[in-house]
């Protein structure tokens, strides 16, 4: 008979503040990092999967007049043979800061800015294959001295927790997270290690 404390589900995996930071920095301030930057920058702004980063294309991003959407248009996702055609996800204020300046990198680049051209591309100048975020993510970590290694999806995790966090509202986050149903969003209202650890950081003992 399982104890009672195996039989609580223990919340995804996610990075900390702390770890989200020292990401964001090491790739932000490394000359060659700027695009691997903007790619983790989409994952916890938006908690989009890998594919679907892959397939993003530059009019998914941007208005034929150049500004920046403040909602990203998917046509690539996990998805079953009952929904849309598309999904909307939304962009934060830092997120579409951060792609604005993207477009311009892109530019200095000779990359294409066309609507159907991809958003992020490789060395070669393809479109990545969504076997490079996962690549890049395992790169970062080492660079970033990060403790314990993580899985690209655990970014997925860490939005979506983020989101919870600032909102308290489950059925917001079942929006952003595109879930069919409600119960598999409520494990993102689970309390995290970290949650945990500031909650009896000042108990009195």
């Amino acid at each position: 008979m399982p104890t009672y404390a195996a039989a609580i589900p223990r919340p995804p995996r996610t990075l900390t503040e702390l770890e989200q930071a020292t990401l964001l920095k090491v790739t932000g301030e490394h000359r060659d990092g700027f695009r691997d930057h903007c790619i983790f920058a989409v994952a916890l702004g938006t908690g989009l999967r890998e594919h679907e980063i892959a397939a993003l294309d530059v009019g998914d991003v941007l208005h034929d007049d150049g500004r920046v959407r403040r909602r990203i248009t998917l046509r690539t996702f996990k998805r079953s043979s009952t929904e849309p055609a598309t999904q909307e996800v939304f962009i934060p204020d830092s997120l579409w800061y951060k792609l604005g300046k993207l477009v311009s990198w892109k530019r200095g680049q000779g990359e294409s800015l066309a609507a159907d051209a991809p958003l992020f591309v490789s060395r070669r100048g393809r479109r990545i294959s969504t076997r490079t975020p996962r690549y890049l993510f395992a790169v970062w970590q080492r660079r970033a001295g990060l403790d314990r290694p993580f899985n690209f999806h655990a970014l997925r995790h860490t939005a979506l927790t983020n989101l919870y966090r600032a909102t308290r509202d489950i059925r917001l986050v079942q929006r952003q997270a595109r879930h069919k149903s409600v119960d598999t969003t409520t494990v993102y209202a689970s309390p995290s290690d970290e949650d945990i650890l500031r909650a009896v950081r000042e108990l009195p003992c």
